[in-house]
């Protein structure tokens, strides 16, 4: 039998982005936009981005690498404020094996003729495959892709 164990965590991440709020949002909630940045490391085999993004609307990818392990994102929105918050919980899957289950919750405010992101994440880990370092890291570096993409993108607010 396989030992259980339960690791609970709190981080916090705070960026600022040379874009508006608005811009910032539609990089979130246009699947097109989010499907650009949102995802594992660029070598890895990944599936198509599914978003509904809505309270209540759910979103999810996979990919890992060439040969597995399939890493996939399940999320639920559970709060969404146009240009100012987004709130979800989600879980992680290493193929068929959920590893944590989290609390996400993104605060977007102007600062400094951008945004100041803030973002929240209390997950439980579980059963030792993985820990709050190592998603700190991989969402530390979510956040790079991002400031990449809006670098690089016009993007429009979602209607």
């Amino acid at each position: 039998m396989t030992k259980r164990s339960t690791r609970h965590a709190t981080f916090t991440i705070e960026r600022t982005f040379a874009a508006t709020p608005a811009r910032v949002f539609a990089a979130y909630a246009d699947a097109r936009s989010k499907a650009r940045w949102f995802g594992g490391p660029d070598e890895w085999e990944k599936s198509k981005l599914a978003l509904d993004f809505r309270v209540g609307g759910r979103e999810s990818v996979s990919g890992g690498p060439a040969g597995g392990p399939v890493h996939r994102y399940s999320a639920l929105y559970q709060d969404i404020v146009p240009d100012q918050r987004i709130v979800l919980t989600y879980e992680i899957y290493l193929d068929e094996t959920r590893i944590s289950v989290s609390l996400g919750t993104t605060e977007l405010e102007p600062a400094d003729g951008g945004t100041r992101l803030t973002y929240t994440e209390q997950s439980v880990f579980l059963d030792g495959y993985d820990d709050a370092g190592a998603r700190e890291h991989g969402m530390r570096a979510l956040f790079d892709n991002l400031v990449a993409f809006l670098a690089r993108s016009a993007v429009t607010p979602a209607s």
